[in-house]
């Protein structure tokens, strides 16, 4: 089931791209990059890294097939896309290089997002333990 025109053109900011910010442009109008950067930072926000990479590599020799059981796993793979998105995408992942390039982003982005919540964790364990010596000193 098709959403009206409105909902079909606008970025939706929940399907942002790896940055963060969608394309400042219609869906349709995305790249092939952009559309697997939003993909793969929908799933590294949702902490689907491990899972998805999983999947995509124990797929990545059948693409092909691949591609066609995203069409039986369409419920799930909504949460991540627009249905206009989502038959496009599906067509991306027949492709065995675009299932790396995929991959490849995801571990990029996962990593990234594990050595910024290290370095938030260094920060906050720091700021605690100056607020323990000024109110010790």
């Amino acid at each position: 089931m098709m959403g009206t025109d409105e909902e079909q053109t606008k970025p939706d900011e929940g399907r942002a791209t790896a940055d963060g910010k969608p394309p400042k442009k219609p869906l349709e109008e995305w790249t092939d990059e952009e559309l697997l950067d939003a993909v793969a930072g929908r799933m590294v926000r949702m902490r689907l890294a491990v899972p998805a990479i999983f999947f995509l590599e124990s797929t990545k020799p059948l693409s092909f097939l691949g591609s066609q059981l995203l069409i039986f796993l369409q419920p799930f793979v909504q949460a991540f896309l627009t249905i206009r998105n989502y038959e496009r995408f599906a067509q991306l992942m027949e492709d065995r290089q675009n299932v790396e390039r995929l991959i490849r982003r995801i571990e990029a982005l996962d990593e990234d997002t594990r050595k910024e919540e290290k370095r938030q964790r260094a920060d906050a364990k720091k700021k605690r333990a100056e607020a323990k010596r000024q109110r010790e000193g």
